[in-house]
């Protein structure tokens, strides 16, 4: 078994290695321009993203649910300090399973669960994650939670939404599916970020700092917006 596990933390790491270069260009290219000047934050976590907006008969928002693919390498660092999945196979029984739900959704006062929604312009409130599940595939953790508009009223006839970390620890892409559930036909668009624009603002920044600005104690800009993908959801019919 052990020797089982050696082999799929080979694995996993190579993978995670490619992906990680791939999600980390703009960064990369960031420290080659701008050297010796301190690093920024970056990317620690990597999580495919999915949400399924939930509108009712009269046509408001009700509930995001929320679907988090970690990459490999954290997904395997996970299990390893849970102790779960000891024969390495990838598969997780249902009482692990059950164990895993909710180990991402115990959340600090204040958090906003990484996730920003507008309707028609303003900020729509959600509640805590609830109904949380786990499964694995393919060796990554794949975790669900529920969140309650906590608003009057969010009229889904105009939503926006975003997935990031502000500080861009954890990087957020949204490359599961993204629906609309309820009785209406709504449309969903995507605006994705401008990478090269953004990695030009930030070059022209860092080249404004002396080498030895501590970043640390400074203000370290939060970029993590500006590398989100925006999803737009309109509809006409509600």
């Amino acid at each position: 078994m052990a020797e089982n596990r050696a082999h799929a933390t080979k694995r996993i790491a190579g993978r995670r290695w490619s992906s990680y270069l791939s999600h980390m260009r703009w960064f990369l290219t960031l420290l080659a321009c701008c050297a010796p000047i301190p690093a920024l934050t970056h990317p620690h976590v990597f999580i495919d993203t999915g949400l399924e907006f939930i509108v009712d008969e009269t046509g408001n928002l009700t509930h995001v649910r929320v679907t988090w693919a970690y990459d490999e390498f954290y997904s395997l660092l996970i299990l390893e300090d849970m102790k779960l999945d000891q024969d390495a196979d990838g598969i997780l029984t249902p009482a692990e399973e059950g164990f895993l739900a909710g180990f991402d959704a115990q959340w600090v006062e204040g958090y906003n669960g990484d996730l920003l929604v507008w309707a028609d312009g303003k900020p729509v409130a959600l509640s805590g994650p609830a109904e949380a599940s786990a499964t694995t595939e393919d060796g990554r953790i794949v975790t669900t939670h529920l969140r309650a508009v906590e608003d009057a009223a969010a009229p889904a006839a105009n939503l926006t939404a975003k997935a990031f970390d502000e500080t861009y620890y954890t990087a957020y892409e949204v490359t599961r599916p993204v629906t609309v559930s309820g009785p209406h036909s709504c449309q969903i668009d995507r605006i994705e970020p401008d990478i090269d624009g953004q990695l030009a603002q930030m070059q022209a920044f860092l080249r404004t700092l002396d080498a030895d600005y501590d970043l640390e104690e400074n203000d370290i800009p939060l970029v993590g917006e500006n590398f989100a993908t925006e999803i737009r959801i309109s509809c006409p019919n509600t």
